[in-house]
């Protein structure tokens, strides 16, 4: 069965889905739906899913999702030109980058294609398919972060305009984007809790900034990057307790 709950924040709902649904916390998966921010004008809540094959009870009112029709959403016409669409490289440029992404992969003795994820203004994302895609992405990313930097080098060797790449593998980037805006609230109600600051782990700059931006509307609690280099770390601290 699937079930929603809502909570001002992660902890709060997957507590009160234990508490109505009777059971323990590792008794059912849980899938985040929606999160806002709070601001100086609205509340902050987070929206989730929780998927069980165990038996509870509903004599209390709780949201049930399986049973539920989801409307479709109204068709939309285009306002622009297409971001998602043709995965094959349309000019020189692409067919460059391309190719050298995928000599990369060859060099370093695994067997790969790559094909264009999005496309944006100034922006090129890529998509690896690999056998060996776990290793092409490794520990926290920083094997995709390396051949990101290494392609980044060659387009701007390649054009005049200033093109940023992105490269993904296995929906990486989302899977760990998701990942570290839940760190960055369980982490601020530790904060909240204890009055005190938390170092997270060394990141790259767009994981701190993602960290940044996720806490950015939170009154109480601040952030602050701490270290030298590329890979630095976040510490999230209670507001007035540096």
């Amino acid at each position: 069965m699937i079930y929603e709950f809502e909570g001002r924040t992660e902890k709060e709902a997957i507590d009160r889905a234990a508490e109505e649904l009777g059971l323990e916390k590792d008794g059912f998966d849980v899938e985040i739906l929606e999160t806002q921010r709070s601001s100086l004008f609205k509340k902050g809540y987070v929206r989730i899913q929780v998927h069980t094959d165990k038996t509870v009870s509903l004599s209390q009112n709780i949201p049930v999702a399986a049973d539920r029709e989801v409307a479709a959403p109204p068709e939309r016409e285009p306002s622009g030109p297409p971001v998602f669409g043709v995965p094959e490289a349309q000019n020189d440029i692409e067919r460059k980058i391309v190719g050298f992404v995928e000599n990369l992969i060859r060099y370093m003795g695994y067997e790969g294609s790559v094909s264009v994820l999005f496309r944006e203004d100034r922006k090129l994302g890529l998509k690896i398919d690999s056998p060996s895609s776990s290793i092409l992405i490794g520990k926290k990313g920083k094997n995709l972060d390396a051949l990101q930097f290494l392609a980044n080098i060659y387009a701007g060797r390649q054009s005049e305009e200033d093109m940023r790449i992105i490269l993904d593998s296995e929906n990486y980037r989302i899977r760990r984007e998701e990942s570290l805006v839940r760190l960055a609230y369980t982490v601020a109600d530790r904060v909240r809790e204890s009055r005190s600051s938390v170092l997270l782990e060394p990141m790259n700059p767009f994981d701190r900034r993602l960290i940044h931006t996720t806490l950015n509307d939170l009154a109480d609690v601040e952030t602050k990057s701490e270290g030298e280099g590329l890979y630095k770390q976040v510490r999230v601290y209670y507001r007035g307790a540096r």
